[in-house]
């Protein structure tokens, strides 16, 4: 199976853009994909932890409460709002492609307000308008790289189908309390960029490596939210930092983006 074929910004910078979906790769994704969900099978139902919203810096700001996890949410607005404004110039690559593109920087710009909205009063019903479009963020970046390094086409009709998995995981915590769907689509996604940037390499694979480490580490963040807070003598939480890690990433892909569209004109 073959690709389309994509039009790279700068050629000779760039090894094959779009190379077989041989059987070893479909294996090895397809094998990945089952292991992942036989281990979400075997652990049983993940029910969101009460404490989860019982976050370490609560302090306000006249009357906006927990203002430095709801104001740390700003990046992921400036930054998507610049990955989309990236794209108006990116007219030479493949409708699908910018498509998937949209979709993530438009995802992570609703992030800032969806967040912003769950720290305000942070409870259950508040987290799903968070996760939303985190979901829709992931999978769509997931397409953007596979269009890029695997197949065209293949990822065009995946799409519809992965975004329809993504809302639905998401829904599937929302309605049934139990998180193994959305933490397959987020780390079994992650995982996935991970196996293509090594398999299929091309001239921008460190910006993809830099904006997948800025996410682990703000998932490091996250967990130490508490420590890091108490270690900076209340000074800012790990949470908040959690917040300008994770919204790096769209940084990082809006300068890829940028720079792909400079270099065709």
């Amino acid at each position: 199976m073959t690709g389309e074929p994509l039009r790279e910004a700068n050629p000779m910078r760039a090894t094959t853009n779009t190379v077989p979906l041989g059987r070893r790769c479909g294996l090895q994704l397809a094998t990945a994909t089952a292991l992942i969900l036989l281990i979400g099978w075997l652990v049983g139902p993940v029910a969101q932890d009460p404490q989860y919203h019982d976050f370490a810096d609560q302090r306000p700001l006249g009357s906006l409460p927990n203002a430095a996890d709801v104001l740390s949410n700003l990046p992921f607005c400036l930054f998507g709002l610049f990955g989309l404004y990236t794209l108006l110039r990116w007219g030479d690559r493949p409708l699908a492609t910018r498509v998937f593109y949209f979709g993530f920087f438009g995802g992570v710009f609703l992030t800032g307000f969806g967040s912003a909205y769950y720290h305000f009063a942070p409870d259950n019903a508040t987290l799903f308008w968070d996760r939303l479009p985190i979901a829709v963020s992931f999978i769509s970046i997931f397409c953007a790289v596979f269009a890029e390094r695997v197949n065209t086409g293949l990822a065009r009709r995946l799409f519809p189908w992965l975004m329809a998995v993504g809302i639905a995981s998401v829904l599937y915590w929302h309605w049934l309390d139990d998180l193994r769907p959305y933490l397959v689509v987020q780390f079994g996604t992650l995982l996935a960029l991970a196996f293509m940037l090594l398999r299929y390499r091309r001239f921008d694979s460190w910006m993809l490596w830099l904006a997948l480490s800025f996410y682990l580490l703000a998932k490091l963040f996250e967990l130490g939210d508490t420590a890091i807070y108490a270690m900076t003598s209340e000074l800012i939480s790990g949470h908040t930092l959690k917040h300008l890690a994770a919204s790096l990433p769209a940084l990082i892909i809006a300068f890829k983006v940028s720079a792909e569209a400079r270099s065709a004109h």
